[in-house]
């Protein structure tokens, strides 16, 4: 390995940019850094960290790209050096002096739902791959484990760590059905005549480098940005009149979904914030419509959040193809029976994937809402019914209700919470309904597109358990218990460029094969780099959709 002085390794840890968030997240980050450090000293080495905890902040975690910038120009730049996170992380804070950096490169995170180290660690990933830069990575649940401390060690040797990638299969070295490929490869023909029109409320959210997708690559595939503003978002809410935002809410009522309403502003869902989502909702679609817009991203976080609710609630229902009609000034219905695919955190990748996928389903006579979750954690369960690794899925509240056990009357719109959200909104969370999946992720690596995608089955976890994961995570929050086909956990982690995954229901099992194949030969015929990951049958099988 080459090092700058003899037997040292740099330590630091990319932060949130909220305050409260780093200051709550901060005592697992010491803990975690503190088994870190025992695991590398035990191979002669030493731990040094790169930047001090600051005393007025209370944490000691790299909160801005400056502050990043001016710590990276006293790291000599040929010293091994790792990123440790217990938190979700803004990844632009490293990110500049991470390109600079010539020794190798070490992102590590704790195997956690409570503190998602996890998260923050995959989308830093992502970024890495994005702006090509060298890199190992490892994770853990107390850094004792035998894969992580073979990896470590690896890594101390040699500065890279090797994976076992051989759940992946090229596309291009595939050979599936003709009629699969001619499903496909017509779609998207016609798509990319046609062209798509992307409309994208404020770029790079949250420091995401990586799910911005660079305007040169993106009009190959037929797909050309609408900029607007979030700014423009909250004045069409403000435009918005009481009675329409009250007849959205009614419907929803009528649905059966259920709001878990309080009093207290600043902790607890109020009525009030839900109708304030109702405006933004109806604002939404209407400036979608004035651009014609095919599908749409709101950042929210940063941004938004300071002047208005949360906008997930918002795009859950946009996700969803029976939602609260919405009519533009002049009483024309917007989008009628239609979804508007929404791509959460404005992650374009999600976005491009969203829009292919939602059309592509209908083309095959399925519904295709979708959505993306962050990989937020997993562990091994069995009973009687299940056997296997259950990821646990959990996004914001982007999920659409088509994707709950009970639909909307399984739904229900929780406070988010305030650490991350001061102004309150709720949440759309359900549980998601046993099925079969394919899942994806469109993601940037040697200035190309590529996209990874597979088989899973959700399944449905006893109660308690379901409890369990949610009270270790973000209740909150809608989730999803998924066992990916023919991939193990450090394969998935390995391999995953994002904190996001896509996930799409299909009819039945051989469907979601079936439906996987037709959608790698859309994407492959739109330009894409597609690879199939873990178990997806090449051969077709009769009447499967």
């Amino acid at each position: 390995m080459r090092q700058g002085k003899q037997g040292e390794i740099l330590l630091v840890s990319s932060g949130d940019l909220r305050l409260s968030a780093n200051q709550n997240c901060w005592a697992a980050q010491i803990e975690m850094e503190r088994k870190l450090t025992v695991a590398i000293e035990q191979f002669g080495w030493k731990v040094k960290r790169a930047h001090p905890y600051n005393s007025t902040k209370k944490h000691g975690f790299i909160d801005s790209q400056r502050m990043g910038m001016d710590i990276f120009r006293n790291i000599n730049p040929d010293q091994p050096l790792i990123v440790a996170e217990s938190v979700w992380q803004y990844s632009h804070h490293v990110l500049a002096g991470l390109t600079t950096h010539r020794g190798p490169i070490l992102t590590v995170a704790n195997w956690s739902g409570q503190w998602p180290g996890l998260v923050g660690m995959l989308n830093l990933n992502g970024c890495l791959t994005k702006a090509a830069i060298p890199y190992s990575a490892l994770w853990s649940e107390d850094f004792t484990d035998d894969f992580f401390s073979e990896g470590l060690q690896e890594w101390l040797s040699t500065g890279k760590i090797s994976y076992d990638q051989s759940h992946v299969k090229s596309f291009a070295l595939s050979k599936i059905p003709m009629s699969d490929d001619k499903i496909g490869r017509t779609f998207a023909k016609s798509l990319k005549e046609r062209k798509v029109i992307m409309g994208v409320f404020d770029e790079g959210c949250m420091g995401m480098y990586n799910a911005i997708i660079p305007d040169e690559l993106l009009h190959k595939t037929g797909f050309f940005k609408e900029r607007l503003s979030q700014s423009a978002l909250y004045a069409a809410m403000l435009k918005v009149t009481d009675v329409e935002a009250v007849a959205v809410l009614d419907w929803l009522l009528e649905k059966g979904m259920t709001f878990n309403w309080g009093t207290e502003e600043e902790i607890q869902l109020t009525k009030r914030q839900t109708l304030e989502q109702c405006k933004m909702y109806i604002a939404a679609l209407r400036i979608a419509d004035d651009f014609s817009c095919d599908t749409i991203g709101i950042q929210y976080q940063q941004g938004l959040k300071d002047l208005t609710v949360a906008s997930d609630l918002v795009e859950g229902l946009l996700n969803n193809e029976d939602r609260p009609p919405v009519f533009s000034v002049d009483g024309k219905e917007l989008y009628p029976k239609r979804a508007l695919p929404h791509f959460n955190e404005v992650d374009e990748c999600a976005g491009l994937d969203a829009l292919v996928t939602y059309n592509l389903w209908k083309e095959l006579g399925m519904t295709g809402e979708n959505t993306l979750h962050d990989i937020r954690w997993g562990e091994y369960y069995k009973n009687d019914e299940v056997d296997g690794f259950v990821w646990l899925f959990l996004i914001s509240g982007a999920a659409p209700p088509a994707h709950f056990i009970g639909g909307y009357a399984g739904a229900s719109s929780d406070r988010q919470p305030a650490m991350y959200f001061r102004l309150g909104g709720g949440s759309l969370k359900g549980i998601s309904k046993p099925g079969f999946v394919v899942w994806s992720r469109v993601y940037i690596m040697d200035n190309e597109i590529h996209c990874d995608l597979g088989v899973g089955e959700v399944v449905a976890l006893p109660e308690a358990e379901t409890k369990r994961r949610w009270e270790g995570t973000t209740p909150e929050w809608p989730i999803m218990h998924a066992i990916l086909k023919g991939i193990s956990r450090d394969q998935m982690m390995a391999r995953h460029k994002a904190n996001h995954i896509q996930v799409v229901y299909t009819n039945y099992e051989a469907g979601a094969h079936e439906a996987c194949r037709i959608k790698a030969a859309a994407l492959d015929e739109l330009g894409l780099k597609v690879h199939f990951c873990g178990d997806v049958n090449l051969i077709k099988k009769r009447n499967s959709i």
